[in-house]
């Protein structure tokens, strides 16, 4: 009885401290966020949008994003293109989503690059463009970015846009499913 006592005890102060410890982060990020620290204004931001250890807000998080944003903070400027691509808290806006991607692609965030490169290769808010598309998926795939591996892959073993190219696509394929993208796994599986 004492061991389960003590253990009970035990679990019970390691989650009081971390969430006390969460806590302190969170007052931690939200005073640098508040004095300009645009890593802070982002991470807050993301606080928000994520609704983790305070309450889901996208104005909030919004307005975070474009604090950093307007210090040129790359993460923000592509957590905005996100938001406005996909109508999270502001009405859709493939224009300002595609803005906001460009600004961050440009300073060689792997993420925004893959979205420019899935806005292209979908279409969405921009003439479809296989061409646009392979090039941002191959800027973000040589930042190791598991999604453009996946579906730059994939446009090699279907051939969109691309001379279909099985040994591409393989090697793409097995980069992402090295990250641990299931749908890699699969698609691999589907070559053989």
């Amino acid at each position: 009885m004492k061991k389960g006592f003590v253990t009970l005890f035990f679990l019970a102060f390691w989650v009081l401290f971390t969430c006390l410890a969460q806590a302190q982060s969170l007052e931690e990020t939200k005073a640098k966020a508040e004095k300009g620290d645009a890593a802070a204004q982002c991470a807050l931001g993301s606080l928000y949008a994520k609704g983790e250890g305070v309450a889901k807000d996208w104005a909030q998080a919004k307005s975070w994003f474009e604090k950093a944003a307007a210090q040129g903070y790359a993460k923000a400027e592509n957590n905005l293109g996100v938001m406005y691509l996909k109508g999270l808290g502001v009405k859709k806006d493939f224009a300002q989503a595609k803005a906001w991607f460009e600004k961050a692609a440009a300073k060689g965030n792997a993420a925004a690059q893959f979205s420019l490169g899935f806005m292209y290769a979908q279409g969405d808010g921009v003439k479809q463009d296989w061409g646009q598309a392979k090039t941002w998926f191959e800027k973000a795939v040589a930042q190791g970015d598991a999604k453009a591996q996946l579906t730059l892959g994939m446009m090699y073993a279907k051939g969109n846009g691309v001379a279909k190219d099985l040994e591409k696509a393989k090697f793409l394929l097995q980069q992402a499913a090295a990250q641990g993208l299931m749908e890699a796994k699969i698609g691999l599986t589907q070559l053989k």
